[in-house]
This record gives structure tokens, sequence and C-alpha cells, in this order.
């Protein structure tokens, strides 16, 4: 029986809570006094729905980042029936095997990720259990062929290292 854990990166989790903070800070800042950051080009007006934008954006992954931040779960199990992500925010639990018909490996920015491609991505949307998480699902299988995505940015262990172990669990299981 295979069973591989990878821990969430609590370290990393933490760095990226405190990055969300620090952004609902200022955008606080832009809300509470508009006129201390207004220039020709972005009137105080401007500057005040940028804050509301922020503290939005930001409190929401700071909800999401703070929960990860005290879950004991591991943030990613390999297993004979499939994939457990608890890696983010659109993690929906068991991607099980009979479903992943390849991945591939996406470079946005400065972040890789790892699409899992499936041949039931409704099953996996309809199982988030938040609007966002969903709508994010749905962006995601729009963008990119799949809702499933793993991100290693809150995992201990280095993006190639999982890319490699996610390609060899799955060459077995395609054999």
């Amino acid at each position: 029986m295979t069973r591989i854990e990878i821990p969430l990166s609590k370290t990393k989790i933490i760095l990226f809570l405190i990055g969300a903070l620090a952004f609902v800070v200022a955008g606080s800042l832009c809300i509470s006094e508009p006129e201390r950051f207004a220039s020709i080009r972005y009137p105080k007006d401007i500057v005040f729905i940028i804050g509301i934008l922020g503290v939005s954006f930001f409190g929401i992954c700071f909800a999401f980042i703070a929960k990860k931040a005290f879950s004991k779960k591991p943030g990613l199990v390999i297993n004979d029936k499939g994939i457990i992500d608890n890696s983010n925010a659109t993690s929906i639990g068991l991607i099980e095997w009979v479903d992943i018909t390849g991945m591939k490996t996406l470079k946005i920015s400065s972040s890789r990720i790892i699409v899992i491609e499936t041949s039931k991505p409704e099953k996996y949307i309809e199982r988030s259990k938040n609007i966002v998480s969903r709508n994010a699902m749905k962006a995601n299988h729009r963008m990119y062929g799949s809702p499933l995505s793993i991100i290693s940015n809150s995992l201990k262990i280095d993006f190639y290292d999982l890319e490699k172990l996610i390609a060899e669990q799955l060459d077995k299981r395609m054999k």
C-alpha cells in the first residue's frame, strides 16, 4: 500500500499570512486616509476604491491562509486511491486516480503550478465548499483545461521534487 505524506510548511504559511495582513493594513490606510496617498495620477476616490478592493481581497486571503496555518492535516497525501490535496484555497480533498487523465506544469509569472487533468471536472468543481473557491476552480478550468491545481508554495517540498513524485505515481497507475 502506497502512502506518501507531504506536510504543510508552517514557515511559508506564516510568511504568507504576514504578507496578507500587511496588505489589509495598507488597504485600511487607503480607506481611512485616502488624501494621504492621493496624487494627480491617483485621486483620493481611486485610492479609496483601491483600499476597499485590497482589504476585501487580502482579507479573504488572510482568512484562507489562517485556516491553513492552524490545520493539522498534511498538505498533500498520495495513496492508492488518489491524491488528497489540502495545500491551497481551492483544495477539494481526494482526487481519484480513475478520474486523472494526466498532468501538466504551468509557469505563471514566477510561480509554477501542477495542473491535474481530469475526465470529470464538474465532479470536483461541485465538491468545492464555498463560492470563492468554486469560482476559482471554474476559472482554472476555463484557462488551463482543468479545475485541479497543486502549488508547492505551502508545502515542505521543492516544486521539481513534487512534480517528479506526482508524475511517477501517475505513471504507475496509467500502465
